[in-house]
């Protein structure tokens, strides 16, 4: 597919009541090159594709763009969809979480570019080395503790304390209950902190 028509606002049907897709069967259509299947997706989900990215870039501009670099991907890898590992709607808006994050570096890193020119002729502190230093080695550590979770654990965390959503937005992302929600990150929490090696309050 080359090319992805505009972020929409999800049109709903003509009563008025939007139809409920089967997410799941339509990525496995897209898998097998069914353009039909794919622009019914992209209809059902494009809206909180969108949200989701713009949560997170802060930028509507660049939130639509996001929104069209994640589609294209998950046109590209709809077969690695696997139901058994998550919801339909769960593992795209992981690979939009995915998306997003990478756009903000890439923005940060810009900005950083930026100020390091303007203060070429400024001595670097060494504190200042060494916090950034010590910064990434934390990032470094909190990623590979989030590779223990469980995928369902980690969709949950990821949403709730990435994407920044409330747990009843997580709960309804991953079509669970409520009260399941809260469990599945709240294990994930656990379970991440004995990864990190944080020993308990």
């Amino acid at each position: 597919m080359d090319q992805i028509r505009p972020v929409t606002a999800g049109v709903p049907s003509s009563e008025g009541t939007p139809a409920v897709p089967d997410l799941a069967e339509l990525l496995r259509r897209s898998s097998r090159g069914d353009e039909a299947a794919f622009a019914d997706l992209y209809d059902a989900t494009s809206r909180r594709v969108f949200g989701m990215a713009l949560r997170v870039v802060r930028d509507p501009a660049q939130a639509e763009e996001v929104t069209q670099e994640a589609f294209l991907e998950i046109w590209r890898t709809s077969a690695r969809f696997d139901q058994a590992r998550g919801s339909a709607l769960a593992w795209m808006l992981t690979i939009v979480h995915r998306k997003s994050v990478d756009r903000v570096r890439s923005a940060e890193a810009a900005t950083r570019r930026d100020t390091t020119y303007h203060q070429g002729a400024s001595t670097v502190e060494h504190d200042t080395t060494a916090e950034a230093a010590e910064a990434s080695l934390e990032a470094h550590r909190v990623r590979g503790a989030l590779r223990t979770l469980t995928e369902v654990q980690r969709q949950a965390l990821e949403l709730a304390y990435f994407g920044g959503y409330t747990h009843t937005e997580v709960a309804q992302m991953l079509d669970l209950p409520v009260g399941t929600a809260k469990t599945r990150i709240r294990d994930g929490l656990i379970r991440l902190r004995d990864a990190m090696g944080v020993g308990a309050a």
